[in-house]
């Protein structure tokens, strides 16, 4: 059976303080990974090192860094500072995002993104292997030389410091097919979105048997990250409640995360067998009518991506998650009040527990 985790992620906005400081109580209730996202919000990384000083035993991962914004030696820097206030605990989460975000938001060309995290991948574990630098990529050299448009005044150099691991937990989040390939090949962990378990191999079976056909067998198995809005309850009220958040994030991202003809979460939509739905939720949604385009979204995808539902209808999708290799569950609790959601975790970490 397969081993998973039970891991929550932080929100965007909120009382930041105030989550942090009840981070304990989930920490003590079972919670082994928090996750903080970015996007084009807060830096997660800033956030990390505060809640590395307020949790004793908790992974601390990134989720998720976006490639084009740093550079691969700054990502595994700022891993290795993480890995090291944190006493080992750092999970560095990397990503292409996509060109709406990295050229409107940061200014960069969106290029290559298979390439980048292989290159990001290799240049990362140098560094925390203190390997002097000289790498000679397709879109990265260390050094700079002159050839390449430096000065060639650049020396190979080696992180100053030991860090505390020198195999920091690297983690992709792919949906595409050479994206999910690539992470089954080399990343320690693989974090898609909008996850339906029995979907996994018409959208990524081919993919994933490709990586870890060429995947080195040091790296251990590949373990795979999801994120599910979670709520055991027997009130038809808060489950339709906890429902339409799901309905509202999936057509956020089928309908308009992306243009019309580029638009990686409707494709993965349509690998799923929604290819009529998937139209339809991005049309009402890009024509700004968000709420038709959540009431778009199929009843079965929103009960098959959540933890939704009786104790044993979410014990039923945990065993779903896990015969489909999940390795950790970033769950999102809804509960209305702080001591509720503390005990929702505990119920679903005794359901992980079987």
């Amino acid at each position: 059976m397969t081993s998973m985790k039970l891991g929550m992620p932080i929100n965007y906005a909120g009382a930041f303080r105030e989550t942090i400081n009840n981070l304990a109580d989930f920490e003590a209730a079972g919670v082994e990974r928090i996750a903080v996202p970015e996007a084009y919000s807060f830096d997660a990384v800033s956030q990390l090192g505060y809640i590395a000083a307020k949790t004793e035993t908790m992974e601390l991962q990134t989720a998720i860094l976006p490639m084009y914004s740093r550079t691969p030696t700054n990502l595994a820097m700022t891993a290795a500072g993480l890995d090291y206030i944190s006493g080992g605990r750092a999970v560095l989460g990397i990503g292409a995002s996509g060109p709406q975000v990295i050229e409107g938001f940061h200014g960069v060309k969106y290029d290559y993104p298979l390439g980048r995290a292989r290159e990001h991948a290799e240049i990362c574990r140098m560094v925390w292997r203190r390997e002097k630098l000289d790498y000679q990529g397709k879109h990265y050299t260390l050094p700079l030389d002159e050839e390449h448009g430096g000065s060639g005044l650049g020396k190979s150099l080696k992180i100053i410091n030991h860090p505390v691991r020198d195999n920091i937990p690297l983690l992709l989040a792919a949906i595409g097919p050479k994206n999910i390939e690539l992470a089954a090949e080399m990343f320690d962990e693989l974090q898609p979105i909008l996850f339906h378990p029995e979907h996994i191999d018409a959208a990524f079976g081919e993919s994933l048997a490709a990586g870890r056909a060429k995947r080195d067998p040091s790296l251990g198995d590949l373990g795979i990250v999801v994120q599910a809005t979670a709520r055991i309850s027997d009130d038809p009220e808060q489950i339709n409640n906890s429902r339409e958040l799901v309905r509202h994030h999936a057509a956020l991202y089928i309908g308009g995360m992306g243009a019309r003809d580029k638009n990686f979460y409707n494709q993965l939509a349509i690998r799923y067998g929604y290819a009529d739905e998937a139209k339809l939720i991005q049309d009402l949604y890009l024509d700004g009518k968000k709420v038709e385009a959540a009431a778009a979204v199929p009843d079965d995808l929103v009960s098959a991506m959540s933890l939704i539902g009786s104790r044993a209808q979410v014990a039923e999708r945990v065993a779903a998650f896990r015969e489909a290799g999940v390795t950790c569950i970033l769950a999102s609790p809804t509960a209305p009040t702080h001591a509720e959601r503390v005990a929702e975790v505990e119920a679903l970490r005794d359901i992980f527990n079987g």
